[in-house]
């Protein structure tokens, strides 16, 4: 069944995770009256089997058991030795939230990411207080799935929330800011406020080239999205221009995940586990097919750009364990490789194409 939406507003109270509000329970998701308990932990509440169902799917099944000592104090937790390890189980389960909300954003679930999103915005809330730099992915999270549900006057709110604890944070470094302007970029790309969301990303590649370089596949991410707002402008050659160098970017780190795969299974006979894991795949595969369909719609036709894009979603699945997508990825770069003369990729191509040879031709299912 599907559930009603459910947004968090000026109006909803935060309460702390730890917490229920005295005497009165409140509705996990809505914060409204609840009359239905979780049967497994007894310390969660609803108001309806609908906000029940939502919770279980977007983030409670992972939480469920974690939330029972957190709950339910007892003297010896309430000591001192208690109440560090009380923080400390509060900590796993703010990176557990972050880690399942960032997994379905990616994938586009931004329904489903709400749960873990609020929880974790409570949970860091309680464990860092309202001025804590630490509270600010908290609130970009739930941001990010409030922009992705067209929610915009929501999404606006929580992140002036978090730009006046970024602010109020002496210790709020370059790791923080370059987030924070990426998601208002894509709030005022949302809004159709083109100029004000070319001003955030070029904030957002600053802070992240302080952070991470100007050749990591972080700051590209802010090449990536200015690169779809001059789309949006009409402004192809820039756009162009930009979407070359996270090619570039993309291809050099690939490149060299492959071979470092490559490596680690010949030194001990066993298939290593992927060094990208399924949300960033998401991205990445989004964010290249978004590239490569740019090419092949645009009348320059850069046979060069083409090849490198498709080397680099056929890496990627190779990585991931996707022969048949690698297979097809793979094919499509030699293709466009050929028409170019002593092209210097056709070599690592037909090197990735014989890596693949025995590898399943099916693709996989679904669940997979």
């Amino acid at each position: 069944m599907a559930a009603k939406p459910f947004f968090l507003g000026s109006r909803a109270k935060i309460t702390p995770s730890g917490l229920q509000g005295g005497t009165e329970k409140l509705c996990e998701l809505c914060r409204t009256r609840a009359h239905l308990q979780c049967p497994k932990c007894r310390v969660t509440f609803y108001c309806n089997a609908e906000h029940q169902q939502a919770d279980w799917v977007g983030i409670h099944e992972r939480i469920c058991e974690l939330l029972v000592p957190i709950r339910s104090p007892t003297n010896s937790s309430l000591q001192r030795a208690g109440r560090i390890e009380m923080q400390l189980k509060k900590a796993e389960l703010i990176n557990i939230c972050r880690l399942v909300a960032q997994s379905k954003l990616s994938e586009g679930k931004y329904q489903e990411s709400l749960p873990a999103a609020q929880f974790c915005l409570r949970s860091s809330l309680d464990v860092h207080g309202p001025s804590c730099v630490q509270i600010v992915p908290a609130y970009l999270l739930l941001a990010e799935a409030n922009i992705g549900l067209s929610n915009l006057s929501m999404a606006a709110e929580l992140l002036s929330q978090a730009e006046w604890a970024a602010f109020k944070s002496p210790e709020c470094g370059p790791a923080v800011r370059h987030q924070l302007h990426r998601s208002l970029g894509r709030l005022h790309v949302a809004t159709g406020n083109l100029e004000a969301a070319l001003l955030n990303f070029a904030n957002d590649i600053y802070f992240s080239s302080e952070e991470y370089d100007l050749d990591s596949t972080v700051t590209c991410g802010g090449y990536f999205l200015m690169a779809e707002v001059f789309v949006k402008q009409g402004k192809m050659p820039i756009a162009h221009s930009l979407y070359c160098e996270v090619a570039r970017i993309w291809h050099c780190h690939l490149t060299e995940l492959v071979k470092t795969h490559n490596q680690y299974v010949r030194d001990s006979n066993v298939l290593a586990e992927s060094p990208i894991d399924r949300a960033q795949r998401a991205d990445v595969d989004k964010m290249l097919r978004t590239m490569l369909e740019f090419e092949q719609n645009d009348f320059r036709k850069d046979s060069t750009q083409t090849a490198l894009v498709a080397h680099c979603l056929a890496m990627l699945w190779f990585l991931g364990e996707d022969s048949f997508k690698a297979r097809g990825f793979c094919n499509m770069a030699l293709q466009a490789s050929q028409l170019i003369p002593n092209h210097d990729l056709t070599k690592p191509i037909c090197g990735l194409l014989q890596l693949l040879q025995g590898l399943p031709t099916e693709p996989l299912s679904v669940s997979d």
